[in-house]
Formats: C-alpha cells, sequence, structure tokens
C-alpha cells in the first residue's frame, strides 16, 4: 500500500484522469473529493462490499420452473 501525506486543497492523481483532493480535516475524519470520468464507478468501501455480496447472491440464485 502506498501511503501519502496530503494537506487541504492537496491533491493526488491515480492514472491520467483521477483526481483525489482533501477537502477538510475534522477530528479523525477526512472529507475527500473526487474527481473522476462518469465511466469510473466510485463507491465507499462499504458501499461497494454489499454490491459484491448482493451480485454474488443473484449468481447464485437458481431460477425456478413454473
Amino acid at each position: 500500500m502506498l501511503a501519502l501525506s496530503r494537506k487541504i486543497n492537496e491533491s493526488i492523481m491515480i492514472g491520467n484522469d483521477i483526481e483525489i483532493t482533501i477537502l477538510e480535516v475534522k477530528g479523525d475524519q477526512v472529507k475527500l473529493g473526487i474527481n473522476a470520468p462518469k465511466s469510473v464507478p466510485v463507491y465507499r468501501k462499504e458501499i461497494y462490499l454489499q454490491i459484491q455480496e448482493a451480485n454474488k447472491e443473484a449468481a447464485e440464485a437458481t431460477v425456478s420452473d413454473e
């Protein structure tokens, strides 16, 4: 894992078109701004994991014959 130090209003770049900016720091929380192409989905990790689990369950579900 790469660890970087940034101050408020400083950014990091991921590839050529994803920019992450530190917007605010309050106590133990950091507010990030993310500029990414619309084709790149951006989720909080807990939401991403929920989506992955739902997709896994849907893939494992069987369709019953009527």
